[in-house]
């Protein structure tokens, strides 16, 4: 029967998890379970067989990993065209779909699922699922290419969330599910993986869209023991969730990580069964009416075109001693600083932690502070965790950055962990304002005016703008390029801007950041302008300079940001005075 004649008046209930059952029926065998296909067909087909034999009327092919670049071009088509015929060898009347894992191209995934997508229909394959996907980048232009080919293919696109509501990417899943829903090539779209059957009856409930859906959980969480993973999700339990599922209006539904055919067996008995209230009623709570939001009075500054705000970075301590820092916050505040700015581990050396402090200054000063926020150190779970803690202090301002790598020196000793870059966590913090925030935090980004190409950092900045930055820092300005470059950032980009600038205090300063920051570049003129000067006189050609270049940079800026060299705060507060007085 064609697939869409079957779903009108039945529910299509698929296998379980490939991988995780392979591994545990051959813990031997294949570490790539793909590669059993050629090497141990017979073990692949007997899995096949055990689900159908549960009850399931759609069997995946066994190819979720394989792309070119995970193997080779021809022995990811050699693959592809085994698993295909093994699955279809094995599946009598029940369906066959051609399973594509996630593509993590850093290029064009669209190339790369379209290549695999036509593997597949070169083999006759004419039902596709896209599965386990964090992003939805290639996936559209996938299933477009599939429909144009083959324009009765049936395309199902998965997505997989984590209970919260966010995939790995940092992406909103009810944003996602909404995309390939109102997509005319894709027939059906849902979740797998990541969250247990109870979570997944939750997302999909909340995600309200229209539509055939999918379904296909785990068996529940996974636990360690010594170093091999296991899922114990009771099949009772999961068939239970798979018919509140059902009960919910989803006609697709299956498992993935630790569903074994008892558990689908398990879920075909339940299947028979007419619906019902689920076992396990989702109840949803009124939300609760925010308490009323503090005047965010640096970006209330940044919007009106009659101030130009000061944002001050000063640097979190190194050591566990607070005092000359909040000493020196009182000063800036004092002086006029409408924002301190705290950078996240500069050069990837270990300070105070930006957010604590930030904390620590809208509590104690009552004063707007701007934590950074590296991809470099906190996973998704880490990352949402400090950004709900944030909101709840107080903190309503982020400046979201890649953050530098750990020195290669340690490497062995300290992992960076990338689960983003600076685009994706700033697409991520905005999915938090729309979903889960009551109060929605304002998202800036860096701008290196210093670049050498400098149109690649506009590309990017605009990036950013599309992902939820609304305002830029830039590295400071210190040359006629970089002025340049700023007017540029001034005509291309919709966001807030805040000039950079950092006061000079010798020249022995000036070629330190020369040859060792990345980002700076200080003209030969200002080099020069220090030879010879004592401190006294360092810092008196400091403010001189630094009120210059505000003045410079004053009609392409929305705000000032400086940055306090060595701890001087008392500097900063002159200069301060001194742009004021000018510009």
């Amino acid at each position: 029967m064609e697939i869409r004649d079957y779903l009108k008046s039945n529910i299509l209930l698929f296998d379980g998890g490939m991988g995780t059952y392979y591994a545990k029926k051959h813990p031997a065998g294949e570490t790539v379970c793909e590669r059993a296909n050629r090497t141990h067909p017979e073990d692949v087909e007997a899995i096949h067989r055990a689900y159908l034999a549960a009850g399931c009327q759609a069997i995946k092919t066994n190819t979720f990993s394989v792309n070119r670049l995970q193997f080779s071009e021809d022995e990811a088509e050699d693959l592809i065209r085994a698993g295909y015929e093994i699955a279809v060898k094995a599946a009598g009347d029940a369906y066959v779909f051609a399973d594509i894992g996630p593509v993590r191209s850093p290029s064009d995934p669209a190339e790369e699922y379209i290549w695999l997508a036509e593997r597949f229909l070169r083999l006759g394959a004419a039902h596709f699922l896209f599965e386990t996907n964090g992003t939805d980048e290639g996936l559209h232009e996938a299933a477009a290419y599939i429909k144009k080919k083959a324009p009765s293919a049936f395309v199902i696109v998965s997505f997989a969330a984590q209970p919260d509501g966010f995939t790995r990417e940092g992406l909103s899943a009810k944003a996602l599910l909404r995309a390939a829903a109102e997509d005319g090539n894709i027939d059906a779209a849902g979740l797998n993986c990541v969250s247990g059957a109870r979570h997944m009856l939750s997302l999909l409930e909340d995600a309200g869209i229209p539509g055939l859906l999918s379904a296909m959980p785990n068996a529940g969480y996974p636990v360690v023991r010594g170093s091999r993973t296991f899922y114990d999700g009771d099949p009772a339990y999961f068939a239970s969730q798979m018919a509140a599922l059902r009960d919910r209006g989803v006609k697709i539904l299956g498992g993935c990580c630790g569903t074994e055919p008892q558990h689908i067996e398990a879920t075909a008995k339940a299947m028979k069964a007419p619906g019902a209230a689920p076992v396990y009623p989702v109840k949803r709570k009124e939300a609760a009416r925010p308490a009323p939001e503090p005047e965010n009075l640096f970006w209330t500054a940044l919007c009106d075109p009659a101030q130009k705000p000061f944002a001050v970075e000063l640097d979190s301590p190194a050591d566990a001693d607070t005092g000359k820092f909040m000493d020196g916050a009182r000063q800036l505040q004092a002086a006029g600083a409408s924002i301190i700015t705290i950078a996240d581990c500069p050069i990837a050396r270990a300070r105070m932690d930006s957010s604590l402090m930030a904390c620590k200054l809208k509590r104690e000063l009552g004063m707007d502070a701007l934590p950074h926020m590296t991809c470099r150190d906190r996973n998704l779970n880490a990352t949402q965790a400090l950004l709900l803690g944030l909101s709840a202090e107080g903190i309503r301002n982020v400046l979201v950055v890649t953050g530098d790598p750990i020195p290669s020196a340690q490497r062995d000793e300290v992992k960076s962990v990338y689960n983003f870059n600076s685009r994706k966590l700033m697409k991520y913090v905005t999915g938090l304002n729309e979903a889960v925030l009551a109060h929605p935090f304002h998202v800036f980004g860096a701008l290196n005016v210093n670049a050498r190409n400098f149109r690649i950092q506009l590309d990017l900045a605009r990036q950013k703008e599309e992902n939820g930055c609304e305002g830029f820092l830039t590295q400071p300005v210190l040359t006629e390029q970089a002025l340049e470059n700023l007017r540029l950032a001034r005509q291309a980009l919709k966001g807030k801007l805040l000039g950079g600038i950092i006061p000079v205090v010798s020249q022995k300063n000036a070629l330190y950041m020369n040859s060792e920051i990345a980002g700076i570049t200080v003209s030969e003129k200002i080099v020069a302008a220090y030879e010879g000067a004592d401190r006294a006189q360092g810092e008196a050609l400091a403010v001189e300079i630094s009120a210059a270049v505000a003045k410079a940079v004053a009609p392409y800026v929305d705000g000032y940001y400086l940055m306090t060299p060595f701890g001087r705060t008392a500097l900063m507060a002159r200069i301060m005075d001194r742009i004021r007085a000018d510009v």
